[in-house]
């Protein structure tokens, strides 16, 4: 079973999602094969997690069948220290979204919950990919049940936020598989990516592969200023999408970064490190101070997200001289997967709240703390790790990131540091108008408190939220390794 764990991880999610499909006739039936499906996943993924090396270097689980052999093409897997941990967060997540829409999915049930395992199972493969060209069916594959979430279940205006996320994720992408196959033809004709960091290459087409990959996963991150679908795709999108997007698919942006930019084009990555360095403070700062104006509290938590998935891009360009910044590669890795956590949260409280008296206005609450007292201290939680207070997640990688910032430069760790001080201003005064005050809206005098699902899903999110906090080494040890695997190509001149 070890030997084909991660194709297990993968397909499981995928193969119940289509048995799912023909449950449509029952929903009852279809809810409970789906929570299998993803239990299962989870479970798997966690083996991976607990089983993983974190001593050695080499790819671990691999897997390495011929899939298009006259194209030297595999169907080729294996983990580092770098996937694995989001291996593990994306099965989890997504065993939440099943959990969360329990009662409050009853349109198409079916096809909610196989739709989410389907996008699972080809978000694992993406992470788990060796080929190049495996990777991208996967990194592709992932957008269709996602727009389909969005365009079925989501709001008023769901189909245009919906074509609105196809299109700049497929640009993007289209350009990454012209970098691909360039690749191919310089690397013997092979498309393992790890091949691809041994690849001598000069700068011109260094520089031209880093925008086609840039644009790919910047797209994704969303960096400033290829971030206008995702502002419009999270209030549209429904609850268990929104957590996906934020908690997931962002994660692939930041990934690929870390999987392809870095190692592949080193050289050209050191040329243009200040001007992704420029970009990443702007998405820190300015995007932060957009936060702060936001009356719609989805808007609100994505541009959130945006700001706080700069600080991943920052850390992946603070160089010391010609060397990368361990502290800051390493945070990078703790932010992503703290944020998943905490960003997952964030739209579950705002959900539970939705689905009450369906708005997302700040100014339509005030005063559910004396209806809710349970959700509300649940989402003071999360909104304190949102803010990066010491003890939850959100502090660790921020705190990694702007150690590395400082070795780096005092002005960057400085910027830097301000989106912890604009963090807790937007999200506790979001917070602090909901939940406190007098009740003036009467629907939010009806509010009840979670249901079973709902506080289940809030408290593994809590756990997962406070272990990471007070200990982060369970993370951090795992992905020593990658990291320096990844920084060992970083720093080399890849120059003909």
């Amino acid at each position: 079973m070890m030997q084909y764990l991660l194709s297990l991880t993968i397909w499981t999610p995928i193969i119940t999602g289509v048995l799912v499909l023909f449950a449509s006739r029952n929903d009852c039936l279809a809810r409970y094969l789906a929570l299998v499906g993803a239990l299962i996943a989870t479970i798997l993924s966690l083996v991976v997690f607990i089983n993983f090396d974190s001593t050695i270097s080499p790819l671990q689980f691999v897997e390495h069948v011929e899939w298009i052999p006259s194209l030297n093409i595999f169907y080729s897997l294996g983990v580092d220290g770098i996937a694995m941990p989001f291996l593990f967060l994306n099965n989890f997540i997504t065993l939440l979204v099943i959990i969360a829409g329990w009662k409050v999915i009853k349109y198409k049930v079916a096809f909610y919950n196989s739709m989410f395992l389907v996008m699972t199972g080809f978000i694992s493969g993406a992470f788990c990919a060796v080929d190049a060209m495996l990777f991208y069916v996967f990194f592709e594959a992932m957008l269709i049940p996602m727009y389909l979430i969005i365009g079925v279940w989501g709001s008023s205006n769901r189909v245009y936020a919906a074509i609105k996320f196809f299109l700049y994720t497929l640009l993007g992408s289209l350009l990454m598989l012209i970098a691909l196959i360039y690749l191919y033809n310089v690397s013997n004709k092979t498309f393992n990516i790890f091949m691809f960091y041994h690849t001598q290459l000069a700068m011109l087409p260094q520089i031209l592969i880093f925008i086609a990959f840039f644009f790919s996963f910047a797209v994704k991150v969303p960096m400033w200023p290829v971030h206008t679908w995702l502002p419009d795709a999270h209030p549209e999108a429904p609850t268990g999408g929104s957590m996906v997007l934020a908690a997931i698919t962002l994660k692939l942006g930041g990934y690929g970064f870390f999987r392809f930019i870095l190692p592949i084009v080193p050289d050209a990555s050191r040329l243009l490190s200040g001007f992704m360095i420029t970009l990443s403070l702007i998405a820190i700062v300015y995007i932060g101070l957009v936060a702060v104006v936001q009356k719609d509290m989805k808007k609100l938590v994505a541009y959130s997200s945006i700001s706080h998935m700069g600080f991943v891009t920052l850390a992946c360009f603070m160089f010391v001289g010609n060397n990368l910044n361990a502290w800051a590669m390493q945070g990078a890795i703790v932010q992503m997967i703290s944020h998943g956590f905490i960003s997952a949260a964030m739209f579950m409280c705002i959900g539970v709240m939705y689905d009450r008296i369906h708005s997302r206005n700040i100014a339509d609450y005030g005063g559910v703390a004396s209806k809710m007292p349970i959700f509300a201290t649940f989402f003071m939680l999360f909104s304190m790790a949102n803010s990066g207070l010491p003890g939850t997640s959100g502090f660790v990688g921020e705190f990694m990131v702007i150690m590395g910032a400082v070795q780096t430069n005092l002005i960057y760790a400085a910027l830097a540091g301000l989106t912890l001080i604009l963090g807790a201003g937007y999200t506790l005064w979001m917070y602090k108008r909901t939940i406190f005050g007098v009740i003036t809206n009467p629907h939010v005098a009806d509010m009840k408190d979670v249901n079973i699902s709902e506080f289940l899903v809030l408290l593994l999110l809590g756990i997962a939220v406070i272990y990471m906090g007070v200990y982060p080494e369970v993370f951090v040890a795992k992905m020593q390794v990658g990291v320096r695997d990844v920084m060992h190509y970083a720093m080399q001149s890849k120059l003909k």
